[in-house]
C-alpha cells in the first residue's frame, strides 16, 4: 500500500504593505502509511482547533497519531506538537526512510535544520473509472518552499540564513516534486 496525504490545514502568510510580516501559519499535512500516521507540522498555537476538527473529519484524534516530523524548528510549525501526545517526535536525516515511500530530503538555507518529506503517494482515480492509482511524488516543503509565488517567481524565502542554500533546496523540491504542499499556501502542482 502506498502513503496517502490529507491536508489538515492549508498555511498562510500575512504581510503589511512593506512585505513584513504580520502573521505566518504553516501547512499541516496527515501521511497515512501502511502501519503509521503522520503528522509533518503542527502549525501555530491557536490553530489546534482547527487541526483537530480535520482529523476528525477523517475519523481520527490526536492520539491516532504515530510520529511527528517538523519541517524545522520555528513556532510556528511545531507550536502543536503537544496536540498528538501518544506520538513520538522524530528528527530525521537526509535521506532517510520514515515508513514505507516516506523520506526526508534536506532543505537547508530558511534554516539551518530545514527538511522537507517527500511522500510516494498513491491518488486514487475517481470511483468506477477502472484504472489503477496513480503514484505521485508530494514534497512537504516547510520553509523551502513557502508559497506559490515563491515558485512562480523563482525566489526563495524572504527570510533565510543562506541565501544560496535557500535556492539550491528550492530546486532541489521543484526538480522532484509533481506536487507541493508549501509551508505557507495551498498545495499545488509541479507536473500532471
Amino acid at each position: 500500500m502506498r502513503p496517502r496525504v490529507f491536508l489538515l490545514k492549508a498555511g498562510s502568510i500575512l504581510r503589511d504593505q512593506a512585505g513584513n510580516i504580520l502573521d505566518a501559519r504553516s501547512s499541516v499535512t496527515l501521511i497515512e502509511s501502511e502501519k503509521e500516521r503522520i503528522i509533518v507540522d503542527t502549525g501555530q498555537e491557536g490553530d489546534g482547533e482547527v487541526i483537530l476538527k480535520a482529523l476528525a473529519d477523517l475519523g481520527l484524534e490526536g492520539s491516532d497519531i504515530d510520529i511527528i516530523v517538523n519541517t524545522h524548528s520555528h513556532p510556528d510549525h511545531c507550536a502543536n506538537n503537544r496536540l498528538f501526545s501518544r506520538a513520538k517526535t522524530v528528527y530525521p536525516k537526509d535521506g532517510e526512510l520514515i515508513a514505507p515511500g516516506v523520506r526526508v530530503l534536506a532543505t537547508p538555507g530558511h534554516s539551518p535544520d530545514s527538511i522537507s518529506v517527500l511522500v510516494d503517494a498513491a491518488i486514487h482515480p475517481p470511483r468506477g473509472d477502472g484504472t489503477a492509482p496513480a503514484t505521485r511524488r508530494v514534497v512537504i516543503s516547510g520553509d523551502a518552499l513557502p508559497t506559490l509565488g515563491n515558485f512562480q517567481k523563482s525566489v526563495p524565502p524572504a527570510v533565510h540564513y543562506d541565501r544560496a542554500l535557500a535556492v539550491a533546496s528550492m530546486n532541489k523540491i521543484i526538480e522532484m516534486a509533481d506536487m507541493v504542499i508549501p509551508g505557507h499556501d495551498c498545495p499545488f502542482s509541479l507536473r500532471e
